[in-house]
């Protein structure tokens, strides 16, 4: 009998039996905490929403543009704070431009009534990150973005503030995902030792295994030296629920390898490429953790998750290296080849899911190099 299938009737805090083990939810167990009503869904679910092991959120009908970002803390609640802090209403019925610098804040589609014995977090989802979109969602009660505590019931919001591209969004669109975690899944280093070993997680002569994986940049390019892209300013929108509509060209200059290195212009927004191929075993999930900051002023991967089969040849992969989104802050930082850039975290589920990212799906960034999000062509 499958772990999913334990899941009992929604009864409160035991929608887990007493014998789940620790893990990320796979997308069995999501589909359970719908009927039951833990994860709850003002508009049916659509196709393609749940994915290996989360679910995408949804835009609701209207955006608030909000005078500054802000959690609501213990005991607050979004609805109040956006009632002191609130400018003007969007309506997204139709669709609407989210401008570069302005901070809006969106009720969402779905909602939750979690268990005690499940949590939550979110991260935007890859295409998002790939735009510069700031993403992170808010619960109420919260003094953390993306975090949601177990046992919690009520909205969710989504805060976004495009950093680079003026975005169109509408209700339903999908720049956030959560994922739903029983006890505490992460894995040891001395477990990555051992997959390592048997399911390579990153190529390479030896992996650097100290609380996670590394992953280092590649600034040697391509056969023609392309290493990465650096965004322009001042461009056209980018809708965000439409594929292969904008031009590279109009949104993006080409970065061609210089020695082996790259200088971070301050504020500028890059995406690069890790030169390790990464491969994610469908019994595992994996984010993408920002660097240290003492090593340098700068921010990689705001769009961190990884679902299970990513890369994996269980899900015909052959290794995908990790695209990165670099933000240099405050002063030019240089970027060397094969500098450790971030460390992948390695969780394990509570079951391989029924589905698996890229064999299943058609997912756009399976066997990815240095690619752009799907929104260019």
């Amino acid at each position: 009998m499958s772990q999913a299938s334990k899941i009992a009737a929604p009864d409160g805090d035991s929608l887990l039996g007493a014998a789940a083990p620790d893990g990320i939810l796979p997308v069995q167990a999501i589909r359970v905490l719908v009927s039951a009503g833990a994860l709850k869904v003002a508009e049916p679910i659509e196709a393609g929403q749940l994915q290996p092991a989360s679910v995408d959120l949804r835009l609701g009908p209207r955006a608030y543009r909000v005078r500054a970002s802000f959690l609501p803390g213990p005991g607050g609640t979004v609805a109040e704070r956006l009632e002191d802090l609130k400018l003007h209403t969007l309506d997204l019925e139709r669709g609407a431009v989210l401008e570069t610098g302005c901070v809006y804040v969106v009720p969402l589609l779905e909602s939750l009534a979690l268990p005690q014995a499940i949590a939550a977090s979110a991260n935007p989802k890859s295409s998002t990150g790939r735009l510069d979109v700031f993403t992170r969602v808010i619960a109420d009660g919260v003094s953390a973005f993306d975090l949601v505590p177990a046992g919690y019931a009520g909205p969710l919001y989504a805060e976004i503030c495009p950093q680079t591209f003026p975005v169109i969004v509408r209700k339903g669109s999908k720049l956030s995902q959560l994922r739903f975690r029983h006890g505490n899944p992460r894995e040891t280093d001395q477990g990555l030792m051992k997959l390592q070993e048997r399911e390579t997680l990153v190529s390479g002569a030896k992996a650097d295994i100290n609380d996670g994986i590394a992953l280092s940049v590649d600034l040697a390019g391509d056969a023609a030296g392309l290493v990465g892209y650096r965004a322009k300013r001042h461009t056209g929108v980018v809708d965000v629920d439409v594929k292969g509509a904008c031009a590279i060209a109009d949104y993006w200059e080409p970065v061609v390898a210089d020695k082996g290195r790259l200088i971070l212009d301050p504020d500028q927004f890059y995406i690069l490429a890790s030169k390790e191929a990464v491969h994610i075993p469908p019994t595992h999930a994996a984010e993408m953790m920002p660097f240290n900051p003492l090593v340098g002023e700068f921010r990689v991967h705001y769009a961190g998750f990884m679902d299970p089969g990513f890369g994996h040849s269980a899900a015909g992969g052959s290794g995908s290296r990790v695209v990165l989104e670099v933000r240099s802050h405050t002063v030019p930082f240089i970027l060397e080849d094969g500098q450790i850039i971030g460390r992948l975290v390695y969780e394990r589920m509570m079951e391989v899911p029924e589905t698996l990212y890229g064999r299943d799906l058609g997912s756009h960034y399976q066997a990815q190099g240095l690619k752009l999000s799907k929104h260019f062509r």
